[in-house]
């Protein structure tokens, strides 16, 4: 779907148009950005232990220098405008995920604020410049609120597919046709005569939890660790990105040749659109709103059907009773001086009464024991079954990935001494 052209600002086209004519290589390669944002950011988090909120901080400033150089250009040019969009996609699924994983903000939430927001961008947007069509981001204001609400667009799909997954249970390979469906639906309503600027910002949004589905359905393993847990291919989150990497290296270098989705290049060789009719767009709105009315439906069906969620988090406590000290025997001294390092920051800090810097070592605590977690683990897995179980109970007095809020500070140094004590 494309929208309509727009003509000339009342102050002159100051630039050529910055983003690309909407063709069906602007889906697809959309959507294997939005599929890279999902597998390349569980890889760096996960993967390399980067730590969540550690990951927001670093494609938060990639975000602001990719940025920076697409907005001193003066026209479009593919690789750096589709550059931003990937980096785009993955700081705006990490942004959701903080609200998320960080802060336990339930995702109705999550996807609630971010579609308020979004209305709030589109709104001043409107008011200012008396248009939303793509077509007519001929100016640095125009295009600043362009990368604003894209920005807002990745994160609200990032929370209402990720919505969608916890209200119906549905693996990621199934979840791929609601998305799928609903893009489908728009465009054959924007082919009967919907509006194409809401046409387009609806499909741009659900690009993103089809993209996500897609990925996690490449990089889940085939057989489910947990009850709950996703399945897929089991390609992994590398190297699903990989694959999406070059997928959109090659039609950026393609696009970059042909040139065939620059707007100028595109309406010398295509007819005009014709003028929209008033009755079918008002037709059409009301198809929107059934689609809507069918979603909820569909999705309430789906969370009242049985069916398994994310295995509850339960107490991994050890069995084994093991000597102060003893399951950290075979552990890098190093590396086990580093998580006592933290501990015992955060157990100093909650006898100051520093709540902030105790929650905060506490996080960096849980940020290296994750990351160690593939070095350590093969080491002794009986002793770090055991240093896990008791770091989960120190994380829980603090509410770090847990939903229960902070517990006291007297509980709080019970189980950093305890951990301290099993860090020998």
């Amino acid at each position: 779907m494309t929208t309509t052209t727009e003509a000339r600002t009342r102050r002159g086209r100051l630039m050529l148009n910055k983003v690309p004519e909407v063709t069906v290589w602007f889906w697809v390669i959309k959507i294997l950005c939005t599929t890279v944002g999902e597998s390349f950011a569980d890889w760096i988090n996960m993967q390399l232990g980067v730590g969540l909120v550690n990951t927001a901080w670093l494609f938060t400033a990639v975000f602001a220098v990719a940025l920076a150089v697409q907005l001193r250009l003066k026209r479009y040019v593919p690789f750096p405008y589709w550059l931003t969009v990937v980096v785009v996609s993955v700081t705006g699924t990490l942004y959701t995920d903080i609200l998320t994983d960080q802060l336990n903000v339930p995702l109705w939430i999550s996807s609630a604020v971010f579609s308020v927001l979004l209305a709030v961008v589109f709104g001043v947007w409107w008011l200012r410049e008396r248009t939303l069509s793509i077509h007519s981001v001929t100016t640095p204001s125009r295009e600043s609120f362009y990368w604003l609400s894209v920005l807002v667009t990745f994160a609200l799909g990032t929370a209402t597919g990720d919505w969608t997954l916890e209200l119906s249970g549905w693996s990621p390979g199934v979840s791929v046709l609601l998305p799928l469906a609903l893009i489908a639906a728009i465009t054959a309503l924007w082919r009967f005569g919907a509006n194409p600027v809401l046409s387009f910002w609806l499909a741009y949004i659900l690009t993103r939890p089809l993209g996500a589905n897609i990925g996690d359905w490449l990089a889940s393993p085939k057989v489910a660790q947990n009850p709950g847990d996703p399945t897929g291919l089991a390609l992994g989150t590398f190297t699903t990105s990989l694959i999406f990497l070059g997928l959109i290296l090659a039609t950026v270098v393609y696009l970059t040749v042909t040139r065939s989705d620059v707007t100028e290049t595109y309406e010398a060789t295509h007819a005009s659109q014709a003028a929209t009719d008033p009755r079918r767009e008002r037709v059409a709105l009301a198809g929107f709103g059934l689609l809507a009315v069918a979603t909820t439906v569909l999705l309430a069906w789906a969370h009242a059907q049985p069916h398994v969620g994310p295995a509850p988090e339960t107490d991994t406590t050890s069995t084994v009773q093991l000597a102060p000290g003893q399951a950290v025997k075979k552990f890098p001294i190093a590396k086990v001086q580093a998580l006592r390092s933290l501990a015992t920051t955060s157990l100093k800090d909650t006898r100051a009464g520093d709540t902030s810097g105790a929650h905060k070592a506490a996080q960096s605590l849980r940020d290296l024991w994750d990351a160690d977690q593939s070095s350590l683990q093969p080491l002794d897995g009986t002793g770090w079954t055991s240093i896990d179980a008791q770091m989960d109970k120190v994380l829980k007095t603090f509410g770090i990935d847990h939903p229960n809020p902070p517990m006291a500070p007297a509980q709080q140094q019970i189980e950093l001494k305890t951990l301290l004590a099993a860090l020998g």
